[in-house]
């Protein structure tokens, strides 16, 4: 696949618009014998390089082909002179031999897996996906299997083959031998694994009185992830999960949920590195408030819009809502005396006009705190 940087510099030189597109190949031979110069004969193979005009007047030219599809960029006519196509043609030809030599020393796998990573992530940029991964991408059928995808997002830069190949190896020990990595972005990963690992997970608690909830053991299954590969490779980084998926079907709204999982939770939650999407649902709902309107809301909402500031009372509140506002469940977390707790609250009453002992006040605090947030850090 071009590297969308060479098709923006194209853009650039040639002061005119180049699209990006894949057509099949039948079609590609439908615009050879149907354009300004038909007639041409029917090629059996079509290389990088190689360039018909269309009907339309746009200049199409070959980057990559096989029997079914053809990749190339297309090009207003008026803009490419015949010795600028000619170039373009060279161009891209060399392009191809160096990407050659480039995967010459990769493994099969991780060729596939890359050029899977690059379809995905074409068609997270397009306002209309597809929603079914073709065919050729369907790793001899695994994709169809019911898999637990995960959405890995590094914060310190990992580059270089050998980081697919160490990756890989340390999610097949700590996953299992099923498990697959796609790398979509230099530092986005998408990893696919059994859903034996569930079972898995559950099977560890089931001597516990209460049954581990799919939920729970996702998260536990996450947790794990995370704390393997902070520590074992690549340092601070975020993961997502969601539930099972059939892969061939639904990846790609899977992979923009988690996308937005972990946009969300690293803006609402600063410090947090995992993230679930059923955790989210009013994160995702604030998200979509204009930041105009969360700074009126907030100023609006609160007598003292620099009561959060204190962080004596950030984590109280922090933790009082993660558990569910039980006053003593938070006052032992917290390693307070009860009444220390209830003493924090009706202060915080006494400078808002908000009790977070009442369901009302508390949800609306619980929604400031999140906006607060995210407006104080702008």
């Amino acid at each position: 696949m071009i590297d969308k940087k060479w098709i923006e510099q194209l853009q650039a030189i040639l002061e005119s618009p180049v699209r990006h597109l894949r057509i099949s190949f039948d079609e590609w031979h439908e615009h050879q014998m149907n354009g300004r110069n038909g007639g041409g004969q029917r090629k059996a193979k079509v290389t990088p390089g190689d360039s018909i005009q269309r009907e339309d007047g746009q200049l199409m030219f070959a980057i990559r082909s096989d029997q079914q599809e053809v990749e190339a960029v297309a090009i207003p006519s008026e803009a490419v002179s015949k010795q600028t196509a000619r170039l373009i043609g060279w161009a891209l030809d060399q392009l191809r031999g160096h990407a050659v030599k480039g995967q010459e020393s990769i493994s099969e796998t991780e060729r596939h897996a890359k050029e899977l990573g690059d379809w995905i992530a074409e068609q997270l940029d397009l306002s209309e996906p597809q929603t079914t991964i073709p065919d050729r991408y369907a790793a001899k059928g695994r994709l169809f299997s019911e898999m637990i995808p995960f959405l890995l997002v590094c914060v310190q830069s990992e580059t270089g083959r050998s980081s697919y190949s160490e990756l890989e190896k340390l999610l097949r020990t700590f996953l299992s031998e099923e498990a697959m990595l796609i790398p979509l972005k230099e530092q986005e990963w998408l990893i696919l694994g059994p859903i034996t690992l569930i079972q898995d997970a559950q099977s560890e608690d089931k001597d516990e009185e209460s049954e581990e909830s799919l939920e729970e053991s996702l998260g536990q299954i996450a947790s794990g992830l995370h704390d393997m590969l902070a520590s074992e490779w690549i340092g601070e980084c975020h993961l997502a999960v969601s539930y099972p998926i059939s892969p061939a079907s639904s990846l790609i709204a899977t992979a923009q949920l988690l996308r937005e999982t972990i946009n969300l939770g690293r803006t609402f939650h600063v410090g947090t590195n995992i993230h679930l999407p059923w955790l989210l649902h009013l994160e995702r709902l604030l998200s979509a408030i204009p930041e105009t309107q969360r700074i009126k809301f907030v100023e609006q909402a609160l007598k003292r819009t620099d009561v959060f500031l204190e962080p004596e009372i950030l984590t109280t509140l922090e933790t009082f809502f993660s558990l569910d506002c039980n006053v003593s469940e938070t006052a032992k977390k917290l390693y307070i005396h009860r009444n220390t707790l209830l003493y924090r609250l009706d202060k915080l009453k006494q400078e808002t006009e908000l009790d977070v002992r009442q369901f009302r006040d508390a949800v609306l605090v619980k929604i400031i705190l999140l906006l607060y947030k995210v407006t104080k850090r702008k």
